[in-house]
């Protein structure tokens, strides 16, 4: 594709032999990447770990409280990723308004997207808190495992609002190309929890209750570290700390298309689910592993995507179209070369790791099969995840809802084949992983990289 201002092609490196500064650009667009990438992927590591930590405290309390932890934490993930939006509409605000010299009007945007935050965490608190019976019911939890969830999600949900003020604040910062504070803040929240959880569930004998304050605690202190840290940086630019209705709303805007996106995916997410269950608990259970496999590459993946969100929306609000075309193009080389990195890994491991999950022979194939599917397809996740990154980051939410919307209405006749004419099985997940991995994700590349191949979403200024 030519651009139309350089005459540069954005997806070759055909022109690195006319234009020798592009080695040099592209070697200190590297370090960028590296350095905002590798700290933001220590940071979403971090919070799985507050999960893990708690499930093996509360699997000491026996079968009833983990399976109770496992509902009870599946509904608290679910209220939390579909408002991911917080992050990735602020970091896109912020970058645009830094890149455009605009300081104060960076740091009011942050302050803003706290203050939405915390208003929405209260609410969705209380929310959960008074809905947990029914919540759980509607899961199908009954008797002991019911009882163990409601008491985690009452004990848990007033850390709502720091786990969205920390989505908040984490934007904010990495706007400001500071990825390494959200880092150090979330390992040591993951400290935090973790001595928290022993603490509570084993010393005090608080039981699974124990382990819901303890993130509630946790989640709240690092959302008060982070405030702090967007809050001084505030005052230093003069930018006000008080709540503009204003500029709350405008984070509304920004981020309601986000949050449509994200329900796209979870509706994706969800409708595998659903297939994998009706192929039988061969497949179901195989799935559960090619699943966790595959969410541990999209962290490298998301980091990625981040440091193009925050290095396109700093480019275009300092208008500088040129180094938005050539984060583009590097960011894009990152992603495709990490997604064949990570596709050698998993398939390298996918006949040796399902050993550690099952003795079952059948269940190990399954994984197997899945497996070597998913690492075919990482190439073209690696793409179509930083692309994502790219468009958040200039801003282009509406285009990415849509896209959303679109992309799950061409997933929706391929699962729904995989689950009428598919058998269970090694053969079965290995068909639904065609389709998730690749038709679902190839249409995301399509529809992402036509947008990107054109200029309209690259919106210069603040």
């Amino acid at each position: 594709m030519i651009g139309p201002d350089t005459g540069h092609t954005l997806w070759t490196g055909e022109s690195v032999a006319r234009d020798p500064r592009r080695g040099r650009r592209d070697r200190a667009l590297d370090r960028q990447v590296v350095a905002l990438a590798l700290p933001a992927l220590g940071a979403l590591v971090a919070e799985p770990l507050f999960v893990l930590v708690d499930s093996a405290v509360v699997g000491r309390l026996g079968t009833a409280p983990l399976a109770g932890l496992a509902l009870a934490s599946t509904v608290l993930l679910t209220v939390v990723g579909l408002c991911v939006f917080l992050a990735y509409a602020t970091t896109a605000a912020v970058a645009r308004r830094l890149g455009a010299g605009d300081l104060r009007g960076a740091m009011t945007l942050g302050v803003d997207g706290l203050w939405l935050a915390a208003g929405l965490g209260v609410v969705l608190g209380a929310g959960v808190g008074l809905a947990a019976p029914w919540l759980v019911t509607v899961l199908g939890a009954d008797g002991d495992v019911a009882r163990h969830a409601v008491a985690y999600l009452r004990w848990s949900a007033p850390g709502l609002p720091g786990m969205l003020v920390v989505l908040a604040s984490t934007g904010a910062l990495r706007g400001l190309q500071d990825t390494r504070t959200p880092l150090w803040v979330a390992a040591g929240g993951a400290v935090l929890n973790a001595a928290l959880s022993v603490t509570l569930v084993l010393g005090a004998g608080m039981g699974i209750a124990g382990s819901g304050l303890g993130t509630s605690l946790a989640q709240l202190s690092m959302a008060g570290a982070l405030t702090a840290v967007v809050v001084r940086g505030a005052r230093r630019a003069g930018a006000p700390l008080r709540p503009a209705v204003a500029g709350i709303r405008s984070n509304i805007r920004a981020g309601a298309p986000l949050l449509a996106r994200t329900l796209s995916l979870r509706a994706a997410i969800l409708l595998t689910v659903v297939v994998a269950t009706g192929l039988g608990p061969v497949a179901l259970a195989g799935h559960q592993v090619v699943n966790a496999v595959w969410a541990l590459t999209a962290f490298a993946l998301d980091a990625l995507a981040i440091a193009a969100q925050a290095l396109v929306g700093h480019a275009l609000g300092a208008g500088d179209v040129d180094r938005t075309r050539a984060v583009l193009r590097r960011t894009l080389q990152w992603g495709t070369g990490a997604g064949v990195v990570l596709g050698v890994a998993v398939a390298t491991v996918a006949g040796v790791l399902p050993a550690a999950f099952s003795p079952d022979p059948q269940v190990r194939s399954a994984v197997t099969a899945g497996l070597l599917v998913a690492a075919v397809c990482l190439p073209v996740a690696g793409w179509v995840f930083v692309l994502d990154g790219v468009l958040i980051g200039a801003g282009d939410g509406r285009y990415l809802a849509g896209a959303g919307m679109l992309t799950l209405a061409a997933y929706v006749p391929v699962a729904w084949a995989v689950a009428t004419w598919a058998t269970g099985g090694a053969a079965g997940l290995a068909w639904l992983w065609a389709a998730f991995a690749g038709v679902f994700m190839a249409a995301r590349a399509v529809v992402t990289g036509l947008r990107a191949r054109g200029s309209r979403w690259m919106v210069v200024g603040a």
